[in-house]
């Protein structure tokens, strides 16, 4: 929702700047001898000091767009980042479960036959489970120690 609403606004501001920039050219639209500035059919009669705080302003309304955007960005690679963690953490209780099953069912095997099973350790086929990501940099923060 932010990320619409920035994108809304960022392109809201982009228009209103094309359009005054586009559609107020030549000598006929020069504001300090009497001249006109318009955009959408609304005409700014007054000094240039005006049109310099409506150009403010839609600057202002084109950041304001742009940090909703980032903002929505940074938010939706968090909950993908986190999205593999949890996956990731499920997998390995999976495993682990898996595991336990078939110790609980080796041993009912083994107990039914009279003969004592040993612990066969299980081959580690699946990679380690870490929380940070893979192939990315650390540009500005905390870096793990390698295992």
């Amino acid at each position: 929702m932010i990320l619409i609403l920035g994108l809304i606004l960022l392109i809201a501001a982009v228009i209103v700047g094309l359009a005054g920039v586009f559609g107020n050219t030549g000598a006929g639209h020069d504001l300090g001898v009497g001249g006109d500035f318009s955009i959408f059919g609304y005409h700014v009669t007054g000094s240039t000091g005006s049109l310099f705080l409506s150009g403010i302003i839609v600057g202002a309304v084109a950041l304001l767009g742009l940090t909703l955007v980032m903002m929505g960005a940074r938010r939706s690679a968090q909950a993908r980042r986190e999205l593999g963690t949890s996956r990731r953490e499920a997998a390995a209780v999976d495993r682990e479960r898996d595991d336990l099953i078939k110790q609980r069912d080796d041993a009912r095997a083994g107990a039914g036959a009279g003969a004592p099973t040993a612990d066969v350790p299980r081959a580690e086929t699946a990679a380690p489970v870490t929380d940070a990501p893979r192939g990315r940099g650390h540009w500005f923060g905390h870096r793990a120690a390698h295992r």
